[in-house]
């Protein structure tokens, strides 16, 4: 049998050893001597380096930008999601605003009686705890952004216009007026 390799015969896997120290004898291998010999390769010229900086300092800024941007979206999309699930409970509890004057009134007629009256007190319970509140009180100033008058009359018992009587409360969630308290208004006669 020969020992050099015919057309027909396959080689087998070639190895290169690329390890700098000789692992027989220890020593460092002539290849590996001759990289750590040669010399460092030349400093790229101050223009070049210039360039370098410049475009690292542009991609930097354009990095800073898309960053802020990416912020700034994410609050704009966490605000119109508040906006939107805000909005939901409002027109949840609008709707609710004809029930709980129903209960009203089966209340002052004192039909609110037994289990119909933990049903009430549940949901006006609830609705408050999702932060629906009620104002429209007799004798409160009137304030036409949160009354709605519908009968005015003169009295020399007040000083300023002020809510003589609520015929209709009015409900608010948060800073948002759902309905305006409807009122019989007040004015001083001077």
């Amino acid at each position: 049998m020969s020992e050099t390799p015919n057309e027909g015969d396959e080689q087998g896997p070639v190895v290169r050893d690329k390890r700098r120290f000789d692992p027989a004898t220890g020593e460092v291998r002539p290849e590996a001597a001759a990289q750590a010999a040669a010399p460092e390769p030349e400093a790229p010229p101050a223009a070049e380096t210039e360039l370098q900086f410049d475009a690292v300092a542009e991609l930097t800024a354009d990095l800073q930008r898309v960053q802020a941007e990416y912020a700034n979206y994410r609050r704009r999309v966490e605000r119109d999601r508040q906006a939107v699930a805000d909005q939901a409970l409002g027109s949840v509890m609008l709707g609710l605003l004809p029930v709980l004057d129903d209960i009203d009134r089966a209340r002052s007629h004192g039909e609110v009686e037994g289990g119909f009256k933990l049903v009430a007190d549940g949901l006006e319970t609830t609705l408050t705890k999702l932060g629906l509140q009620r104002f429209g009180e007799a004798g409160e100033p009137f304030d036409p952004t949160v009354h709605e008058a519908l009968t005015h009359t003169l009295s020399a018992d007040v000083a300023e216009p002020v809510c003589a009587e609520v015929y209709q409360p009015g409900y608010r969630v948060g800073d948002r007026v759902l309905r305006p308290a409807r009122v019989a208004v007040a004015e001083p006669e001077s």
